[in-house]
């Protein structure tokens, strides 16, 4: 067990990491919500297809989690996604039944294009740390996911 932070100035609790974490979350979602909509995407599709970015031709239900929607959602996401033309669907030649989701064309495409946005809105997000604490920071990030994992 770690030590308890310090209190504040105003001789408070800090506020839980668990509140600090979900209010980053929240505020990075508005944000990016902001910037893909012009786009004609959600910040929950556009989560989607950069994970089809990093692991193409994933089953909708490892594609769900991965993007941490159920998969009900899933469905309806890729049928959108499909409509747009962002992603294809195809059988998975080890599994038949299974249908693969996988990116097209033009999905590449809208990522390519979102990447300068998103690349701005991640760098206002660690401006203030110096850059050692960047690499701490994400690897904060993911040693704190694992451990929940």
């Amino acid at each position: 067990m770690t030590d308890s932070p310090p209190p504040q100035a105003d001789g408070k609790a800090p506020p839980s990491l668990l509140y600090l974490v979900k209010r980053l979350e929240l505020l990075v979602r508005s944000r990016l919500e902001e910037l893909v909509k012009p786009a004609g995407i959600t910040a929950l599709q556009y989560t989607a297809l950069t994970v089809l970015e990093r692991h193409d031709g994933l089953s909708a239900a490892q594609l769900a989690r991965d993007s941490f929607v159920t998969a009900q959602s899933m469905a309806d996401m890729v049928r959108a996604l499909e409509t747009r033309g962002l992603v294809r669907r195809e059988r998975n030649p080890a599994n038949r039944r299974e249908l693969l989701i996988l990116l097209t064309d033009s999905g590449r495409a809208l990522l390519d294009d979102l990447a300068g946005p998103v690349g701005e809105l991640e760098e206002r997000m660690i401006r203030e740390l110096p850059a050692r604490q960047v690499g701490e920071f994400r690897r904060t990030l993911t040693d704190t996911w694992r451990a929940l994992s």
